[in-house]
């Protein structure tokens, strides 16, 4: 694969002062605009000001959130792509975002929101974890005969996920339903800091996680028989990859919401500048991920200011964008 960048090491320092760079940009902008020097002043020294508490209330959780959800949801795209080989593939296409949808539905018609803490992400954890739990189980039972068998099921699913969403959906009452549809859009504004911090932690740890397949997954790029041949227990890798990208994909799902679009043109974009050699990849995407999610998070926060506009709606737009422009021009092959 023809690369833009020569020594990949070189392509992840730059990602590496890109975050920071974003990341204080963030810090800035908003409907209350800080200049650089209140911004600077304010993160160097305790100040009791107006500043002091957008920058450490809202703005510095919101993207330690953008962070941590953005390199998640790359790191499992990437996971999933070189499971199943195919560039199509995004961390919401097995049905994972579906289930966590429906279960998040389900919570709030039946008047589980605010009966305790974390009700609405457990609630979408369960529903993704439902989901996770019929595909790796037919994958388990070696029901699923290959990854592309796998992938089908995992369309359905998502298919009748959908379906019974917006039937859940039909059936609310109108106060539910704006709940509901924010929740849908994703959104990077969670008031409990320990989520923020514990997804964080999470996608860190994942991140880690995933650096022990390199060899699996270098080696299931030249296909399933060449790593067999490569002494690869494919069927093992193929269980262990699929459950830490569904993780990984469902706790992100359950504090943010549905954020499309990351874990399926982050991915692309990073082995189009890095190659295929996962060892730069997965740090690439998730580096990569936060980057894309932290502007886009910038741009919601600002495009209509004070107003905002819906975290996943921007996703949506410039990561379609993108790829569409890419494809245009030939730089990403998806044959």
């Amino acid at each position: 694969m023809k690369t833009f960048i020569r020594s990949p090491r070189i392509g992840l320092l730059i990602l590496l002062a890109a975050v920071p760079v974003c990341a204080l940009a963030s810090l800035a902008v908003g409907a209350a605009g800080i200049p650089l020097p209140v911004l600077i002043r304010n993160l160097s020294h305790s100040v009791l000001s107006v500043e002091h508490e957008i920058l450490f209330r809202i703005r510095l959780p919101r993207i330690v959130l953008a962070i941590a959800a953005g390199g998640a949801l790359s790191v499992s795209g990437v996971l999933l792509q070189g499971l199943f080989r195919n560039p199509l593939v995004a961390p919401y296409t097995l049905g994972i975002s579906g289930g966590a949808a429906l279960g998040v539905a389900l919570a709030i018609v039946l008047g589980l929101a605010n009966t305790f803490a974390f009700s609405l992400p457990i609630a979408g954890f369960t529903g993704a974890l439902c989901v996770m739990g019929i595909i790796y189980g037919l994958n388990a039972a070696r029901r699923i005969k290959d990854v592309q068998g796998m992938l089908l099921i995992g369309v359905m699913i998502s298919f009748m996920a959908t379906s019974l969403f917006m039937l859940v959906m039909a059936m609310s009452r109108s106060e539910d339903l704006h709940g509901i549809v924010f929740w849908i859009m994703g959104s990077l504004d969670e008031p409990d800091i320990r989520l923020v911090y514990g997804l964080a932690v999470v996608s860190l740890i994942g991140l880690g996680a995933a650096y022990l397949f390199i060899r699996e997954l270098n080696a299931m790029a030249l296909g399933e028989q060449d790593a067999h041949h490569l002494g690869i227990d494919v069927h093992k890798a193929r269980k262990r990859l699929f459950l830490l990208a569904s993780i990984l994909t469902g706790i992100t799902v359950a504090v943010t919401g549905v954020i499309g679009f990351v874990g399926l043109v982050v991915p692309h974009f990073v082995r189009l500048f890095f190659g295929s050699d996962h060892r730069y990849v997965l740090a690439g995407a998730y580096m990569g991920g936060a980057v894309f999610l932290l502007a886009c998070d910038a741009l919601a926060r600002t495009i209509i200011s004070p107003l905002e506009m819906p975290i996943g709606v921007i996703t949506g737009l410039v990561g379609g964008a993108l790829f569409i422009s890419a494809l245009a021009r030939k730089r990403l092959g998806v044959g």
